[in-house]
């Protein structure tokens, strides 16, 4: 049973807050290192073996750099992605550029940069190759159909925007290799924050199975299998982790049977996994500034959904630990609540706490990925700034708070 904790206390926090006012993230240094090594660990025994970090899921070139040290690519979704990628020192095959519905200007970047092109779909061989030109290596991503079943966050893969039918594929590795392209690689990305160990296994496996089967029929070598990301993490308290051992070795089986047994050319294993990096080593920090009791007894924050909105998004579950209080019993019933003028801008509904008092400190769990990312300004709202907890104990702003200028910075009032 897995429990919660923390990698620091009431005491360090008040001392952060005296110089970095709540509402921030802060995310471990050192936790998101160890998980790293232990992801390339567990695929070891894959030569050529690379985890591409999903900007997306935190979007700091702190982080990204961090993850870069560890021989981490990044994966990119828009062109301030990858500047951001740029920024932290990547280039080349270690940046990836999943399209979706992309503009010229991003490819053309990509491009400039020597990033790995992903396509999502068909249409982008003759888009891509009008404004920025194919390049040396090009892969596809994947939408299997009914093969495959989807979850609730991505949607059933019939349903979802992403990815190229498998008719359409033979007929993509054709086209470009044709026109001169060299280098392949294949994706798929089917769920999101799964936590079926075999889920990934069976993703595996229709991949590797299809890269076999397009080599016999258009005689293409794959230089890459990449598994997309989607890994889940435990978001309460009882959830079961992951057993990346376990994956892995299954995968590796896998990729003995379809791979090595069939005499195909040694393939790289990829992913492009977020949530799963830095997701359980981030926690959004807020401070109890209302206590309002009517119908139900709500606790308001000084943090709303601007700064984590997967509760309200996706009705997701974010653990709770009031500081200093960690060893007293749950004995009220709270919605912890933001000032948005929405009524689904909650942390956490009808959430069994112990008693909370203004000025309480409270630690909102794993907002290391789709945290501070997914922010936004409705209501004139303000986003909070990121810390960095240093191995060494000591604390780095790795991006300082908004403020009412940066807010108004865009708007031309010269017409007023």
């Amino acid at each position: 049973m897995l429990t919660k904790t923390l990698p620091f206390n009431k005491q360090q926090i008040e001392e952060i807050i005296k110089k970095y006012p709540t509402p921030f993230h802060i995310y471990d240094e050192k936790a998101i290192k160890d998980n790293a090594r232990r992801l390339i660990k567990a695929f070891s025994w894959s030569s050529g073996f690379k985890e591409y970090f999903a900007v997306k899921a935190n979007p700091n070139p702190y982080i990204v750099k961090l993850l870069s040290s560890m021989g981490f690519g990044a994966d990119c979704s828009s062109l301030p992605e990858l500047i951001i990628a740029e920024k932290a020192g990547i280039s080349g095959d270690n940046i990836i550029l999943t399209s979706n519905n992309t503009p010229a200007e991003e490819f053309i970047y990509a491009k400039k940069l020597g990033a790995i092109l992903n396509l999502d779909d068909i249409t982008h061989i003759d888009y891509v190759d009008k404004h920025a030109g194919l390049p040396e290596i090009i892969s596809f991503r994947y939408n299997p159909g009914p093969l495959k079943g989807g979850n609730a966050i991505i949607g059933i893969p019939e349903e979802a925007k992403y990815g190229l039918t498998r008719d359409q594929l033979f007929e993509a590795y054709k086209t470009v290799k044709d026109r001169g392209v060299k280098r392949f690689g294949l994706h798929a990305m089917i769920a999101s924050n799964e936590l079926n160990a075999d889920y990934f296994v069976d993703t595996a496996e229709i991949l590797l199975e299809l890269i076999s089967e397009i080599n016999k029929s258009l005689h293409i070598d794959f230089e890459f299998v990449n598994l997309g990301g989607g890994f889940g993490i435990p978001y309460r308290p009882g959830d079961k982790s992951l057993d990346l051992e376990y994956i892995s070795s299954k995968i590796k089986e896998v990729y003995d049977k379809t791979v090595l047994s069939c005499g195909l050319k040694l393939v790289k294993i990829f992913m492009e996994s977020g949530r799963l990096i830095t997701g359980p080593y981030g926690y959004l920090v807020t401070k109890a500034i209302h206590k309002k009791e009517i119908y139900k007894d709500y606790i308001g924050v000084d943090s709303c959904m601007a700064d984590l909105m997967r509760p309200a998004l996706y009705g997701a579950y974010h653990h709770i630990t009031i500081l200093g209080k960690e060893n007293e019993k749950p004995v009220k019933k709270y919605d912890i609540t933001g000032s948005l003028c929405e009524n689904n801008d909650k942390f956490a509904i009808d959430r069994m706490l112990p008693k909370i008092d203004i000025g309480d400190i409270l630690v909102i769990h794993d907002t290391g990925a789709h945290g501070y990312a997914m922010g936004f300004n409705y209501n004139g709202k303000l986003k909070s700034a990121e810390l960095l907890l240093k191995e060494d104990g000591t604390v780095k702003q790795i991006r300082r708070a908004e403020t009412i200028d940066d807010y108004l910075a865009t708007i031309d009032f010269s017409g007023l």
